[in-house]
């Protein structure tokens, strides 16, 4: 059984939201706010953390921030009436894997959870399924039914980011960071030659796209889930 952590301070949209949790087998936790769903965490295993960005004390991007900056990567649902592209680039930035607006339909809300969680498991299992695309980590392989693609070390780095945050937009620096560290000397082209070699060598794929976002960075697409 998965354990869900539902941070809300409306009672009722809290309630409704952990009733359907229930409903599908989950085990749901709640807190009012970030301060409170901190100790939550700090006392239960959270497989997946559904969050509101408007919270009292410690609002949802402060509890974000706060999480990855403690390198806690449980996969983090936002839940807000805040609908506008710079709300949602905001909380991508500081970690968030997925964005809702109010008010919330519960049926898909129990789809994006659902995906969350799959994508998590497959994350630690350390490879990646998507279609007929296989991305094993630890072979640093890219395997499509029969046929073997070969990435160079980076290449195979980089996508793999890429494909374990689907529609996440990182930056140049952040995959620099990531994938270079921090003392690499090279510039920002470097992960756009790095995307260029990989969008050619993988062509032939339809299982995803990477997406370039003009003055900011990349993010992954899998088709089907636009």
């Amino acid at each position: 059984m998965f354990n869900i952590l539902v941070v809300e301070d409306d009672k009722n949209l809290r309630k409704l939201i952990t009733t359907c949790l229930k409903r599908e087998q989950y085990e749901a936790y709640e807190a009012t706010n970030g301060i409170e769903a901190l100790d939550v965490l700090d006392k239960n295993y959270i497989d997946l953390i559904v969050t509101d960005i408007m919270m009292p004390k410690m609002d949802g991007y402060e509890l974000v921030r706060e999480l990855r900056n403690a390198k806690f990567n449980t996969p983090i649902l936002l839940i807000t009436a805040k609908s506008t592209i710079n709300d949602k680039k905001e909380g991508f930035y500081l970690g968030a894997d997925d964005y809702m607006v109010k008010p919330i339909d519960i049926e898909e809300l129990s789809l994006r959870v659902k995906a969350l969680l799959k994508r998590a498991s497959l994350t630690a299992e350390k490879k990646i399924k998507i279609g007929k695309l296989v991305l094993n980590y630890d072979q640093l392989s890219v395997v499509r039914e029969d046929k073997s693609y070969l990435l160079a070390q980076k290449e195979f780095y980089l996508l793999y980011k890429l494909l374990s945050n689907p529609n996440k937009i990182f930056t140049r620096q952040e995959l620099m960071e990531e994938i270079w560290g921090l003392e690499n000397e090279s510039d920002y082209r470097t992960v756009d030659v790095h995307i260029k070699r990989i969008r050619e060598k993988l062509v032939e794929t339809n299982e995803f796209e990477i997406v370039t976002v003009r003055g900011i960075g990349y993010k992954s697409i899998i088709n089907g889930e636009k």
